[in-house]
């Protein structure tokens, strides 16, 4: 029997916090300027015509 426990044991890996990623604004509603429509990481959804896109891919 061994001693100690495989690599990467399925209890690690609960330190992260979520990030809160995802659509915020669905079609149809209004959106201010300056205001967040989707928070992804990398261009999961591209910016459309007045749309801009930040440094964290936000749109």
């Amino acid at each position: 029997m061994a001693h100690k426990k495989g690599a990467g044991s399925s209890r690690n890996g609960r330190e992260s916090e979520s990030k809160r990623l995802g659509v915020k604004i669905y079609g149809g509603q209004a959106v201010r300027a300056g205001g967040i429509i989707v928070r992804q990481r990398g261009t999961t959804h591209h910016p459309a015509t007045n749309v801009g896109m930040g440094k964290d891919h936000t749109l």
